[in-house]
Formats: C-alpha cells, sequence, structure tokens
C-alpha cells in the first residue's frame, strides 16, 4: 500500500518535470489549463488501477486464509481418524502362539519322582517317544492409559490351563509398580520365564523340587524400581497361597507372602550381571503326597503345617560390546533351603496290600532341605548355542516322629538326586529354535538313567522380549 502511495507523487513530479523540460516559451492560460487536465486524468486512471490491484491483494489473501483454514480441519480430521473412538470399539491385543514339542528316549520308569523329596504342582514333560510338550497362547495389551493386560493358556491335549490372567499399573509414578490377578512370582530368576524361554529342555531339579515347574500366585505384587544408577527393585506380594508347597485353604486374607529384592548393573560395554535373594512362606492342609515303604509297597499320605523358602540367584551375561548376534555367554545359578514343620498321616495306598504305614499312623514332621543349579550357555556363532546343566539337592533332615521318615517311607529316603545335561541348539530366527539334549540323570535312588531329547519351539505372533 505505500509503494502504490509513493507511486502517485512519483506520476505528479514526472509530469512537472517533462513540463518544465519543454523548451521556454510563453504558456498561455489555456495551456497550462490542458496540462491540468490531462495530469488530472493520468492520475485517475493511475488511481484506479492501484484501486484494482489493491481489490486483487485482499482477494488473494483472503483465499489464502481461507485454504489454510481448511487444510488444518483436513489435517484435524486425519489425526482424529487415526485415534480409536473409545477403548472399547477396538480389539487390538498382542497375539502369540507358542509351538513346543519334543522327543524323549528315556527308560520305562512307572513312576518318576524325585528320591527324598514330597513333590507337587505340575510338570509338563516325562512322556517317552514323541509328544505336543508344551504349546501356549498369550494375549497382551494396554487396556487405557491407566492399566494393561496378560492372558497367558497352556494347552495340553485335552487339558487348558489359566498360566496368568493379570493387569498391571502404568506410570503409578516413583518408581512403583502394582501387579494383580493370577502371575508368576518374582522368586528367583527362573520362576518368571514360561518353558520356552527355558535353555534346556526340561526343567531344572531345584524347581522339580521346590514347585513343580514354577510358583504362581493370586494376588498382588508390588514392585519399585530405584532412582539409582544399579539396578535395584525391591517387591513384594500376597496371594491366595493355593500352589504347591501350599494349599487353598479357603480364607479370608492371605495364605501366602513372598518378598526380596533383585539388583544388577553393567561392567563396561560387555558385561552385565543379576543377582537377587527372596523368600515365600505359605502354609499347607492336608497337602497330599504319594510314596513306597522300604517293601516297595505303596502308600499314601498328607502334611498339614508350615512351609518356608529362601532363594539366592546370580546370572552373569557376555556379549562383545554388547552384540549379540554373533557371540554371547550366560552363567545362571540358583540355590534354595525349605524348612517345613507340622503334623504328617500316612496310610496305606491299598486295603489288601499292608504298608510300614498300615494303622492311619500321624505324627510331627520336620524337615531341612535344599538344592541348586548351575547352568552355562555359549553361542559359539551366529543361531548357534551350546550348553551344559547341573542340579544338585541335598535331601537334608526329615524326621516323622522323632525318627528318619526313610524308615517307614522309602522314597524319602536320605537321598541326593543329581545331574549332568548337555545341550545344542539351533536357532534360525528369533521365532524358532530346534534343540538336542543328552542327560545323565540320577535323580532316582538305584536309577542312573541315559535320557536324551530333540525339540523343538516355534512362535507365531507378536510376542514380548524375554526378561533378563
Amino acid at each position: 500500500m505505500h509503494m502504490f502511495k509513493l507511486g502517485k507523487h512519483a506520476l505528479l513530479a514526472t509530469a512537472i518535470t517533462i513540463a518544465l523540460s519543454t523548451p521556454a516559451h510563453a504558456v498561455t492560460d489555456a495551456e497550462w489549463s490542458a496540462l491540468k487536465d490531462e495530469i488530472q486524468k493520468m492520475k485517475a486512471a493511475y488511481e484506479s488501477r492501484i484501486s484494482e490491484l489493491e481489490t486483487r491483494v485482499k482477494s488473494a489473501e483472503s483465499k489464502a486464509s481461507a485454504a489454510e483454514d481448511k487444510a488444518v480441519k483436513v489435517e484435524t480430521r486425519a489425526a482424529q481418524a487415526e485415534q480409536p473412538k473409545s477403548t472399547t470399539s477396538r480389539f487390538n491385543p498382542d497375539v502369540s502362539l507358542i509351538l513346543q514339542g519334543k522327543y524323549a528316549h528315556m527308560d520305562d520308569v512307572d513312576e518318576r519322582h524325585l528320591t527324598g523329596f514330597m513333590q507337587g504342582g505340575h510338570d509338563h514333560g516325562g512322556e517317552r517317544g514323541f509328544s505336543l510338550d508344551h504349546t501356549e497362547l498369550s494375549l497382551s495389551a494396554n487396556v487405557d492409559q491407566i492399566f494393561r493386560g496378560y492372558a497367558n493358556f497352556a494347552i495340553v491335549d485335552e487339558e487348558i490351563e489359566v498360566e496368568e490372567a493379570w493387569f498391571q499399573t502404568l506410570g503409578l509414578g516413583k518408581g512403583f509398580s502394582l501387579k494383580g490377578g493370577r502371575f508368576l512370582s518374582a522368586l528367583g530368576y527362573q520362576n518368571e520365564q514360561h518353558p520356552h524361554a527355558w535353555d534346556f529342555a526340561d526343567n531344572n531339579l531345584a524347581y522339580k523340587a521346590l514347585f513343580g515347574e514354577g510358583y504362581g500366585q493370586d494376588g498382588l505384587q508390588l514392585k519399585w524400581l530405584a532412582p539409582t544408577d544399579l539396578f535395584i527393585e525391591p517387591f513384594v506380594e500376597i496371594g491366595r497361597g493355593a500352589a504347591f508347597p501350599g494349599t487353598d485353604r479357603n480364607r479370608n486374607g492371605a495364605g501366602a507372602v513372598a518378598a526380596g529384592v533383585h539388583m544388577g548393573g553393567d561392567v563396561g560395554t560387555s558385561n552385565s550381571w543379576r543377582a537377587g535373594v527372596s523368600h515365600l512362606r505359605t502354609k499347607a492342609s492336608e497337602r497330599e503326597f504319594e510314596g513306597h515303604d522300604p517293601a516297595d509297597v505303596e502308600v499314601v499320605g498328607d502334611f498339614t503345617g508350615k512351609s518356608k523358602t529362601w532363594l539366592a540367584d546370580f546370572v552373569w551375561k557376555w556379549a562383545p560390546n554388547g552384540n549379540t548376534r554373533t557371540n554371547n555367554f550366560k552363567f545362571a545359578a540358583e540355590y534354595f533351603r525349605r524348612d517345613e514343620s507340622g503334623t504328617l498321616n500316612c496310610d496305606d495306598a491299598d486295603l489288601a496290600d499292608p504298608s510300614a504305614c498300615t494303622g492311619a499312623l500321624s505324627g510331627a514332621y520336620k524337615s531341612d532341605q535344599s538344592g541348586m543349579y548351575a547352568q552355562a550357555v555359549y553361542q559359539f556363532m551366529p543361531q548357534w548355542r551350546a550348553g551344559y546343566r547341573y542340579d544338585k539337592l541335598w535331601r537334608g533332615d526329615a524326621d516323622f516322629n522323632g525318627a528318619d521318615i526313610g524308615g517307614m517311607i522309602a522314597s524319602l529316603g536320605d537321598y541326593d538326586p543329581s545331574r549332568h545335561s548337555l545341550m545344542l541348539d539351533w536357532s534360525p530366527s528369533e521365532f524358532s529354535r530346534v534343540r538336542l539334549q543328552y542327560s545323565k540323570d540320577k535323580s532316582m535312588d538305584g536309577q542312573s538313567e541315559n535320557q536324551w531329547f530333540v525339540q523343538y519351539i516355534h512362535s507365531l505372533g507378536a510376542h514380548g522380549a524375554h526378561k533378563f
């Protein structure tokens, strides 16, 4: 606009200059009048053009503003289209299916057990020949901005078991997180891992003796991640306590309490570690068991009392500069100690076949048992790993009515199970693995067994990263 105003003054100056630049002569009134008229016409013409240009500029600016508003509306609609209208209008969890099976070459043993130890829980596997070892279906997703959910179902032949089904808070603040429902306890190291994440084809003897497979909790878990450079994560759990070594007692309150702390960190750019201690306290009411007396006659019984378990775990990992693709190494070890005290009942399994427990014996029972495993797995080239595991259990003291229980129940006699295992596996991708394993098993008194396993593990769908 300022340019147009300056143009008017320039036009007048130009006209005067032209007039003054003409040869000097007498200018009549008529000539001055004609010059003024000409100047007025020129001025009117330029003002008309300037007005027309101003109108065009205003029109262009208006159109540009309208186009910009329209673009903003289109972007807003596009952004709204990408967002879910409500948390209930979409079904969008991550779904994963684990296919896991194996071939097992083992001796023909009627009743496999760990001599010297009462066993419970569930332990997938143990069948000879081909078997569908352990199929898992899992679903996980954020429920909303506050919670996320996860469910894992174990499918074995015609049985479907809910292994986990829990919610967990998101961003509770101050490093705290709360989990509720059914979940694998944070006890130890391996306990939170599902079978497809194990480094060997079967469970270690320590976990078989302690939990059957792993300890699951129906209840609440609170974890706190300390705001320190060193990884420090204490936890506490309260739950129903229905899983072995406890039993479901149909009561209000908590039937089991677990607590512990895990710590860890990096050593340089190639090494990392984690260590922890944890404790489980629960009770059992008429927890059933089966066994054999010294004459190999079947007996049955139950235990009522307190069970206390302590666990210590340690893990060390190495990968050159943190790159695990070509080479990496992992060492893991756990040690447990379990004390139980209460009342034990013992009777014949078959009335027609009397045993050392004939007459439904009952008396005080007290045991002090322990065990451990240590394993090392080395990836010596891309896709290929080799590993070794050593299992050892110490039966310790197990007294019934003031005497060693082995004199009455031979399957709980004074024997320390052990086992050596070697494995080789091939993983063509992160979604599949094929494994060969050999074990020298001495978990049963008088039985030294050579065991061979061929296992496959395939993952379909989105599957979350495994824990450290």
